[in-house]
């Protein structure tokens, strides 16, 4: 089989993105849609609640059990189209999109920067948005005290990063580039994208997370690698998991 025909049509192209993020986060951005719209038609944005790691039981092992459940299959995209990029020239998808341990050192510290600049620009925005009344209160976790509580969390950051990251960017970057989008339109799009599965947290989260989506597609498809993207979404979803509460003491959110 040749490089030419082991790249697909563009018809096909179309088709497959449709398909991957029918089965991804596509779904979860008509669904937060739906979610705000509910939101917004009972009441004030602001006195709505999103909880982003909720209990699935009562009972401690089942709960364990789902949450376990729960991590491993909202993976299946990743590994999905990473099959689809083993197709292009090349063969090995984890290099073509930069998601191995090639460059470490450079990963690390792009990774770190970016965390504290989207961080500080998260805890900005949310602030701003409880103030006027266009985001919800947010609640980071809703499991138990249990032994594996933290560990949970921490791996449902990673989850968070390595499927936002590699569909978003990686394998979405990829496939508009393919069909012969321009730069501007494969920021936009990939921006909007990730700011549309947050709407269910309110407006201020979607704007926040379309200004975090510009910044790290024009990383990606500065530097090709999509590691360090992982590593800031890791890192700051992990300080927001954990440590939350703590600092919803210290800054007075939450509420």
């Amino acid at each position: 089989m040749t490089d030419a025909q082991q790249i697909p049509k563009r018809s096909v192209l179309i088709w497959e993105i449709v398909i991957v993020l029918a089965l991804s986060l596509g779904r979860s951005g008509v669904n937060a849609l739906i979610n705000l719209v509910d939101l917004a038609s009972r009441g004030p944005i602001s006195q709505g609640t999103a909880n982003l790691n909720g209990s699935e039981s009562p009972r401690p092992w089942i709960d364990l059990s789902y949450q376990v459940s729960n991590l491993v299959f909202a993976l299946a995209p990743v590994a999905l189209v990473l099959w689809l990029l083993a197709r292009n020239p090349g063969g090995n998808p984890a290099r073509l999109v930069g998601l191995d341990a090639k460059r470490p050192g450079g990963d690390a510290w792009r990774g770190v920067a970016l965390f504290a600049v989207i961080g500080a620009g998260t805890l900005a925005i949310y602030t701003v948005g409880r103030a006027l009344g266009i985001t919800t209160a947010i609640e980071t976790s809703g499991l138990g005290e249990y032994w594996w509580s933290i560990p949970i969390l921490l791996l449902a950051a990673l989850k968070n990063g390595l499927l936002e990251e590699v569909v978003v960017v990686g394998y979405l970057v990829d496939r508009l580039e393919r069909l012969g989008l321009r730069v501007w339109s494969i920021v936009a799009l990939t921006a909007v994208l990730r700011g549309s599965y947050h709407l269910y947290q309110g407006i201020g989260p979607f704007i926040g997370n379309v200004l975090m989506g510009v910044i790290f597609t024009a990383v990606y498809l500065r530097y090709r690698r999509v590691m360090p993207l992982v590593i800031a979404h890791f890192l700051l979803d992990a300080v927001g998991f954990v440590g939350y509460p703590l600092l919803a003491q210290w800054f007075g959110y939450g509420g």
